[in-house]
């Protein structure tokens, strides 16, 4: 899977400012003449910060939809559907950033429960863990945020499923990594 070009990387953080934009002002988007990599099938999160704090993220973790279609997808969601916070509001658009993370398919990690915080590479691998009729993500730059190791690492990811710290050791619960390339509006 191809990597975005910096250039291609402003233009996700354009359409997901865009997406945003238009949906808390109760419009639709409709998609911009693209990059053909842009109707290409990846995973995708929209980070919404406002003076440094979450404000909302959503996104679609497989390639199911097109790149394009997944980013508005994605934007409008975190802005308007994220249950941890109230929907942006028009007063606050001019305070936000945005963060565009594409993502690569996410993979099974290949080794004994015991063995996973040694799979595990902080900054690198975001990780999905599921069992237990439940599942939860952390994008790869949480575990840099909050100076996390593998081991804390996998524990968040299971508290971010509903499930107990240490759950990764289990056989039935699997643990998934994944990379993603970041885009951030600031560095727009």
């Amino acid at each position: 899977m191809e990597m975005l070009t910096p250039e291609e990387g402003r233009t996700a953080v354009r359409l997901a400012r865009s997406a945003v934009e238009k949906a808390v002002n109760g419009e639709r988007t409709t998609l911009p003449a693209l990059p053909p990599v842009f109707g290409e099938k990846r995973g995708v999160f929209v980070t919404i910060k406002r003076e440094g704090s979450l404000r909302g993220c959503i996104g679609l973790p497989y390639p199911i939809r097109p790149l394009g279609d997944a980013i508005v997808e994605a934007a409008v969601s975190a802005a308007l559907e994220d249950p941890r916070f109230l929907p942006v509001s028009r007063s606050e658009l001019a305070d936000l950033d945005l963060e565009v993370t594409v993502l690569t398919v996410p993979r099974p990690l290949e080794c004994p429960p015991e063995e996973r915080p040694g799979c595990v590479e902080v900054g690198k691998h975001g990780l999905i863990v599921s069992g237990l009729g439940t599942g939860g993500l952390l994008l790869p730059q949480v575990a840099t945020e909050y100076g996390w190791d593998s081991r804390e690492f996998l524990d968040q990811t299971c508290i971010k499923a509903g499930l107990r710290p240490g759950y990764w050791k289990r056989d039935d619960v699997a643990v998934q990594t994944f990379e993603g390339q970041i885009f951030e509006e600031k560095a727009v």
